[in-house]
């Protein structure tokens, strides 16, 4: 590429940033931007996010703490409900990259993007609550250690909103589309008890540069009722479960609010 190849023409648009990733999005942006091209899914405004802060008491001048933001859909939702402060923590440069533009794009003033592993800042950062609220969309399930995760969201969080895959057998085994995807259980003990997980491996995925899964090749799911016990077990006693999702077509889905 010559260097004057990388000079946009025309009038500046907000389009034309976007474009810098075309045909990499996957959210589809807000109903009040017609004007704008994205992808698909409804993450500007998402139902799931509205479900759950109804369990937890809504968001207005709360700190929330956002692991994997990947294209910023949730970050704007958490400060159109009023959330004082979102600290955004991505680990993949192009969607950390697609989140600054959107907090151009669609005046994002009180969230800080972050550009890191939110596993290692859950576990090296001082221990004790920080923020009121911890928005885990589609993130459990992406992780090698997701019992790890919850215990490193309960040291820094007062609660949690999870919407995650699981692994169930039963649906995903019969899938000739899922269950080419998945490899044996394993078994791990923690608190006394043992986790059943199910390695999930990426394929043919991890070669779309749009790609929004974990920072390894495979990860592992766990199953429902180990996702809700290990969240009593570090610290959120208080579950509402919502929005299941037993026939999603990448693997049954729910969503979960848990606090103190």
């Amino acid at each position: 590429m010559e260097v004057t190849e990388r000079y946009v023409a025309g009038i500046p648009r907000d389009q034309n940033a976007i474009d810098l990733f075309a045909g990499e999005w996957s959210s589809r942006f807000p109903a009040d931007h017609p004007d704008l091209t994205g992808g698909l899914a409804a993450l500007y405004e998402d139902d799931r996010v509205l479900w759950a802060m109804q369990q937890l008491g809504g968001l207005k001048d709360r700190r929330v703490l956002e692991l994997g933001p990947l294209e910023a859909g949730h970050s704007y939702m958490a400060e159109q409900l009023g959330a004082a402060s979102i600290l955004a923590i991505e680990a993949n440069t192009r969607a950390y990259l697609k989140c600054l533009i959107a907090k151009e794009v669609f005046g994002l003033k009180r969230t800080r993007f972050a550009l890191g592993d939110f596993s290692e800042f859950l576990h090296e950062s001082p221990a004790g609550p920080k923020f009121d609220v911890c928005v885990a969309s589609g993130v459990l399930y992406h992780m090698r250690d997701p019992i790890a995760l919850l215990e490193g969201i309960a040291r820094h969080a007062e609660s949690v909103f999870l919407w995650t895959h699981y692994n169930d057998p039963a649906i995903l085994d019969p899938r000739p589309e899922t269950s080419h995807r998945f490899g044996p259980m394993i078994s791990v003990d923690r608190f006394g008890r043992t986790f059943e997980l199910r390695e999930f491996i990426y394929q043919e995925a991890l070669k779309w540069g749009g790609f929004c899964g974990g920072n390894t090749a495979s990860s592992y799911w766990m199953k429902r009722q180990d996702i809700l016990d290990a969240l009593r077990l570090v610290g959120f006693p208080r579950i509402v479960t919502g929005i299941e999702q037993p026939d999603h077509p990448n693997g049954p889905a729910f969503c979960v609010a848990a606090s103190r």
